[in-house]
């Protein structure tokens, strides 16, 4: 079996991301900074897999639905691929020996996460799973789950690590390189600490992992479940309950049953 690791990457828990505008998809001077320091620790967390003795390494730029990546920047190493047709990681499968949560944040109504959100900024409150809030994290974790590949790193500012160590326990490798100060601004490493540190962690995650010694597990939360998103306004529900099998519970809420984790994010 091949050493197989696969990178998704968020823009929010970017290494110097310190601002909203940084991540605004609107050809500002803002954003463009934003992209180039994306870049920046995809290709450390890449360099840091091939030190851990990754064999091949797939990055996924998931943030707006991706095309944030420069190509023409990213390490040669590793193969692109953005989400796709209800994919979160268009060619993720049980080949995978983990994946790595790059750039992440908090989930929403996180107490100083930095641009602390649940998939959509504008639209989401709450997302909960039997009963158990999760963010992206989770969501993605799960998703991995239905694999059996697990979450072996996260990177981003501390409550995301809080969050992680939360829903997938303490073995999960965390590389902290900023601190929310409240929602839109954060204090950050500097940037070579930060792409040392990215690096550093995902060779351990990836070492840990491979060698078959370690006590990562996959995320697998019990099916079926039920899933309750709350919407931060009620016009969103009433668009959502009109979609096949989609309850409504209140105003705000609407919840349905999924019998696949590859069910738990769309909508």
């Amino acid at each position: 079996m091949r050493r197989k690791i696969y990178i998704l990457a968020d823009m929010e828990g970017v290494s110097g991301i310190r601002m909203p505008e940084q991540v605004k998809r609107d050809g500002s001077s803002e954003y463009e900074q934003g992209r180039r320091l994306m870049m920046k620790d995809i290709n450390a967390a890449i360099e840091g897999c091939f030190e851990g003795g990754a064999e091949e390494v797939v990055a996924c730029d998931t943030h707006g639905g991706g095309g944030q990546i420069r190509l023409e920047e990213m390490d040669d190493r590793a193969i692109y691929e953005t989400p796709a047709a209800g994919r979160l990681m268009p060619s993720l499968d049980d080949s995978f020996t983990g994946v790595i949560l790059l750039g992440h944040h908090a989930r929403a109504g996180t107490l100083n996460g930095f641009l602390d959100h649940t998939m959509s900024s504008a639209e989401w409150f709450r997302f909960t799973f039997n009963g158990v809030e999760l963010g992206e994290i989770g969501i993605e974790a799960a998703w991995a789950g239905h694999y059996g590949v697990p979450v072996i790193m996260i990177s981003g500012d501390a409550a995301t690590a809080a969050e992680a160590r939360q829903t997938l326990g303490d073995a999960v490798e965390c590389a902290v390189v900023k601190w929310g100060l409240g929602r839109n601004r954060a204090r950050c490493l500097s940037l070579s600490r930060a792409h040392a540190l990215i690096r550093e962690t995902a060779a351990r995650a990836v070492r840990r992992a491979i060698s078959g010694d370690h006590d990562f597990r996959s995320y697998r939360p019990a099916l079926p479940a039920i899933v309750e998103l709350t919407f931060n306004r009620s016009d969103a529900a009433d668009a959502a309950s009109l979609r096949r099998a989609v309850e409504r519970v209140d105003a705000r809420t609407v919840r349905r049953r999924v019998e696949s984790l590859l069910d738990i994010y769309f909508w």
